[in-house]
């Protein structure tokens, strides 16, 4: 009886002290407490676009989104699903600035400047034209230069004429375009402007799917004077804009195909020549302005602030190179 008892109470002892030896092992020491922990990583595709500016992602894509060919939002706030790639080089084109990789557009964008190149070529004597900025692989706010060409329908197009041969890559990246405006701002400058910047322009305005061609007022109201009362429809496309000394800028219309492009408001009724219309370009707060600094740097544009059918087409699959090849 005695030893029987004696074994119970040693059980019990053995039990209690597993269970002391569980509890430290469970419990951390001061060392263990006080260890910081790792930070999170903001690694994840979602925590980036929400982090960086739109800018940012959409430029480093190089490659166009797989799928159908779309024109999304607005020409400055949208994006380029199924990019198409103008050829860089072409019987009667060469794209400059090749290192910005913004050759790219909608199909519609594309096929145009497949027509346009010759009818340009014919209507002014040139070897060919000269162009520049697209947009990117899948469009959307660039890192530099433009508010637009985000959508895929905007180029520019330069007021210098091709050379008669194929520019080097080096050539196409320090050659700069010819500005066709006065210093003073107020009229083209007669060293540089010619009839054929004249019907350079009127080619590519009097095509259907065009759907504004921005130039300088200078070269606006230069137009205005050499077409003096035969008010022709495709004056009313050729608006004033900002800068546009050395190209002209030509916006499509939205294509069939891309229900979610926003389109832009009509041209107003006219062909733009009036005084009261051309006064406003050739004010002083528009041909001195005072820029003042900003209190704050602006806000940038970020992937939430486009369409949402934006992230998907920044988040799609890239097309394959054979696929982009069969578009060339």
């Amino acid at each position: 009886m005695v030893a029987r008892l004696a074994a119970c109470v040693a059980g019990v002892v053995a039990l209690v002290g597993v269970g002391a030896s569980a509890q430290q092992a469970q419990k951390p020491t001061l060392a263990a407490a006080s260890a910081p922990l790792p930070p999170a990583k903001p690694s994840s595709v979602a925590a980036r676009e929400r982090l960086a500016p739109a800018k940012t992602l959409f430029g480093e894509v190089r490659l166009p989104s797989r799928g159908r060919p779309a024109a999304i939002g607005y020409y400055p706030r949208g994006c380029l699903a199924g990019g198409v790639a103008l050829p860089v080089d072409g019987p009667t084109w060469q794209v400059m600035r090749l290192s910005r990789n913004r050759n790219w557009g909608h199909p519609e964008l594309v096929n145009f400047l497949r027509r346009f190149a010759p009818l340009a070529a014919k209507a002014t004597g040139w070897p060919g034209i000269l162009i520049g900025d697209m947009a990117q692989p899948r469009g959307g706010p660039t890192v530099s230069d433009h508010m637009s060409h985000q959508t895929g329908l905007d180029v520019d197009i330069w007021f210098r004429p091709m050379p008669d041969r194929r520019l080097s890559v080096e050539e196409r990246e320090t050659m700069v375009a010819t500005s066709v405006v006065a210093a003073d701002k107020l009229t083209v400058d007669p060293t540089t402007w010619t009839p054929a910047h004249a019907a350079f322009i009127r080619a590519a305005a009097e095509q259907p799917e065009v759907e504004r061609v921005l130039v300088n007022a200078a070269i606006k109201k230069e137009l205005c004077r050499l077409e003096g009362r035969r008010h022709f429809a495709w004056m009313s496309k050729v608006r004033p804009w900002y800068g546009h000394a050395d190209h002209m800028h030509v916006r499509l219309k939205c294509p069939a195909d891309s229900p979610q492009c926003r389109s832009q408001p009509p041209v107003p009724a006219g062909d733009g020549c009036s005084d009261k219309e051309l006064a406003y370009w050739f004010s002083e707060k528009v041909l001195h302005p005072v820029i003042k600094p900003p209190a704050k740097p602006p806000k940038p544009v970020m992937l939430a602030d486009l369409p949402p059918a934006c992230k998907a087409v920044l988040e799609a699959p890239p097309k394959t190179e054979g696929a982009i090849a069969k578009t060339r």
